[in-house]
């Protein structure tokens, strides 16, 4: 396994679940239901874990940097935001 693959999953993992976490707390600002929030949360999990294993595996190397780059910047934009 490349390491430049190792690194960008590792860029992901660490941008993304802030990620979970600020979508969670957006779902619960706007739904007021710890349902939907836990039905948030696994959903942006599961996606960040696709997303991951894709990384990890198969996608090239310039569409990996630009997810692990989108993700780092939705985190911050959504952080600012707040």
């Amino acid at each position: 396994m490349e390491t430049w693959r190792v690194i960008a999953t590792a860029l992901l993992a660490a941008a993304g679940l802030p990620l979970v976490l600020v979508v969670m707390a957006k779902v619960r600002d706007r739904t007021q239901s710890s349902g939907q929030v836990a039905v948030g949360g696994v959903i942006t999990f599961t996606l960040l874990v696709v997303v991951g294993v894709l990384t990890l595996t198969v996608l090239p190397g310039v569409l990996s940097w630009v997810l692990v780059a989108a993700v780092a910047a939705a985190v911050s934009v959504m952080l600012l935001a707040s």
